[in-house]
């Protein structure tokens, strides 16, 4: 599935930065040697007694565009909600379902980390406190200039939503541990994995992890933040945790198996960049001379782009936390002139 500038356009990721510079004119296609990824429905289920995941709608020939994953865990006098979606209708007809299982007030909100499609929905969750990574907190607050409205999108937002930002008012670099009925929730850091401020929740009874964008499955892996080499220390610390049930910030609900596939598109990747960096080519030139194999079936095979991007950047001791949009916009006209 190709990103496109007109699709894109309207809403944007963290740190302000345009997606549209990390569209190709034209994506890999699909590897017929390799079966074809699943398709999911929006829905919002029941993992343990008042535990939820939320899964948005996804897979082949769908809009996965930043559409995200959340989470609702009930306690005896409140919600808490992981994580908020990027646009007004998501996060709307996210709280229709949440109030369909409690109208209990909302208490805690958990931002797993600063991209838009996690907070952006963070104004609709009335009355939480809103808690996050430091690292999320600035970056967020980062955010908060910009157009008055939510720009209009069929099945995003009808643009008539007044556009709040509300960065997290609660910060921590450590374990945090709430008690929500019988549940256990820890809150732990992943960090730098997918950002520099990542956090998981982790509810041990139940052996079940709420991973934010530490998780992808069946859509390949956005690095524009990354520290893509912890990422992969990360997911195989994950893997030697006593987890069962995984919710990944995006695709369905999986497990250490879909983890670790996940982990292995990292793997191959840094592999096949390292030999085209040694080779001193240049990173739009490596990404359209990799072939990935089945992860090419993947949501988003494009982001090679600005994932061969990242790690020629750790390859290189330049690696920093901010986007590198000028690398991939040079990369990406160079896949393009190549992939022609």
């Amino acid at each position: 599935m190709a990103l496109t500038p007109a699709v894109l356009g309207a809403l944007r990721i963290g740190e302000g930065e345009s997606m549209a510079v990390q569209t190709p004119a034209s994506s890999p296609r699909p590897n017929a040697n390799f079966p074809a990824v699943p398709t999911w429905n929006t829905e919002l289920r029941e993992l343990a007694p008042n535990v939820y995941a939320y899964i948005q709608a996804g897979g082949p020939g769908r809009d996965n565009v930043s559409v995200s994953n959340a989470g609702l865990i009930v306690g005896d006098h409140g919600l808490m909600v992981i994580d908020a979606l990027a646009a007004p209708m998501h996060t709307r007809a996210f709280v229709s379902a949440m109030r369909k299982v409690s109208d209990k007030p909302f208490r805690h909100l958990l931002n797993t980390h600063h991209h838009s499609d996690h907070v952006n929905g963070n104004q609709y969750i009335t009355g939480a406190e809103i808690v996050g990574h430091p690292y999320c907190r600035e970056e967020v607050v980062k955010m908060i200039q910009g157009p008055p409205k939510w720009p209009k999108r069929d099945g995003w937002s009808d643009g008539t939503d007044d556009r709040i930002i509300l960065p997290p008012v609660t910060t921590f670099d450590g374990k945090m541990t709430y008690y929500y009925a019988q549940n256990t929730v820890d809150v732990l850091p992943m960090a730098p994995a997918h950002t520099w401020g990542d956090l998981v929740v982790y509810l041990p009874q139940h052996k079940i992890l709420f991973a934010g964008d530490v998780a992808f499955f069946y859509v390949a892996p956005f690095c524009q933040n990354a520290h893509p080499s912890k990422w992969i220390e990360w997911c195989q610390t994950v893997e030697r945790m006593d987890v069962d049930v995984i919710v990944p910030g995006h695709g369905p609900i999986g497990g250490k198996h879909e983890l670790a596939e996940m982990r292995g598109y990292l793997e191959l990747l840094k592999a096949e960049a390292r030999k085209r960096y040694e080779a001193k080519m240049t990173p739009g030139r490596a990404a359209a001379d990799i072939r990935m194999g089945k992860y090419e079936n993947w949501i988003g095979p494009e982001r090679i782009i600005m994932d061969t991007v990242r790690f020629f950047a750790e390859f290189a001791g330049t690696l920093a936390p901010p986007v590198d949009t000028e690398g991939i916009r040079v990369a990406t006209e160079e896949f393009n002139a190549a992939r022609k």
